[in-house]
């Protein structure tokens, strides 16, 4: 059946501030390429606001990284243990490089993944964990961190989803030993495509860049002494990543006001469970996400079906990653397998209003 009512989408960014102003100043100057004034603003922004002392920008999210990883030597006959309930991007970068993701099964609580999962999937060949910070909410670090000490293994925060989150009041992208983040356009602010690696270390920061750039000498012109890559960012793309940054911190107070107002409208709904923040996180809520119990009326694809007749999108979660046709694993990993058949991300825009999310909320109810 038709809506009257206006199509509500799962996301789309706000660019009302300064981003078309950035942008044309680009085009005038003629600095539309990976030189400009921009990129190193960008990231100088993204780093201060992270709290570290380098912030690398490159293509995008899955180039981050890509190159995280070929920095830190990663390759052929190693191991990157990763959650199975994460976007592909997390097992492809592992993949590029000649590696073996192995997979490894989410917490049941925070949907991230499991540090003693983790701990029964280390090998010899481990050389490296990449917890990914789902649907906004940290994942829990500590224990992630000290199987690595224990285990000399690299961490690198996949943090894509999750700019602004905090871990014990710290920001994701200060955790890890190098830090992955996404601006695609449905993510928190955005470049377009873009992404960016966070860093305290100053050797890995020379490498990355280094490697961004096809790896040319910076000393001796078109002068390449190892393989490299074309990952570049624009100077269009950071100035429209600029203008964003200056409204960061309204984006997640935005996104924190939706997830409470969606919150208050279904919480005695006892077959639905509302997306978790744990006492030592704050989630940025990047996408709003609920688990439909067995006992809901309708299946999670009956009630997407039903939201997209009355003009509102809905996503289901990612599925899990080993089962998919380049991975496919005999494996059982049943918390994430069961997050991903239960699992709605909701609208989760930060234009929407709060008439926007009572009618999904209204839906929602009559459907239960």
């Amino acid at each position: 059946m038709d809506s009257p009512h206006r199509f509500i989408p799962i996301s789309e960014p706000l660019l009302s501030g300064n981003e078309a102003a950035y942008v044309s100043e680009c085009v005038r100057s003629g600095w539309v390429s990976s030189l400009g004034k921009y990129i190193p603003e960008f990231e100088m922004r993204f780093a201060d606001f992270c709290g570290v002392r380098h912030g690398i920008a490159v293509s995008n999210g899955t180039a981050a990284l890509h190159l995280a990883l070929v920095a830190l030597g990663i390759g052929p006959g190693d191991e990157v243990i990763v959650p199975t309930l994460t976007f592909i991007a997390t097992a492809n970068a592992v993949h590029y490089t000649g590696a073996t993701p192995v997979f490894a099964d989410s917490e049941a609580e925070t949907w991230n993944l499991d540090p003693q999962d983790v701990a029964r999937r280390i090998t010899p060949r481990t050389r490296a964990i990449i917890p990914v910070h789902i649907y906004g909410h940290p994942a829990n670090m500590a224990p992630i961190l000290e199987l690595a000490k224990q285990h000399s293994l690299h961490v690198i925060e996949d943090a894509a989803e999750a700019h602004g989150a905090r871990y014990q009041g710290k920001r994701v992208g200060s955790l890890g030993e190098i830090n992955a983040f996404s601006f695609y356009g449905n993510k928190i602010i955005t470049t377009g495509e873009g992404g960016l690696l966070t860093t305290d270390d100053d050797t890995l920061a020379e490498k990355v860049r280094f490697l961004r750039d096809h790896a040319m000498s910076p000393e001796k012109r078109y002068w390449h002494t190892e393989i490299g890559y074309n990952y570049r960012m624009t100077n269009l793309q950071a100035a429209l990543g600029v203008a964003q940054m200056e409204r960061i911190e309204e984006f997640i107070a935005r996104k924190r006001w939706i997830a409470a107002t969606y919150n208050q409208g279904l919480r005695e709904i006892a077959s639905i469970t509302l997306p978790p923040e744990a006492s030592w996180a704050t989630s940025v809520y990047w996408m709003y996400s609920i688990l439909l119990a067995k006992d809901f009326p309708l299946s999670r694809d009956e009630v997407m079906l039903s939201l997209r007749q009355q003009n509102i999108d809905s996503r289901p979660f990612f599925y899990p990653i080993h089962v998919q046709p380049p991975y496919q694993a005999d494996i059982s990993l049943p918390v994430a397998e069961d997050l991903s058949r239960r699992g709605i991300n909701l609208p989760s825009a930060v234009t929407l209003g709060e008439e926007d999310i009572q009618r999904i909320v209204q839906a929602i109810r009559e459907m239960a």
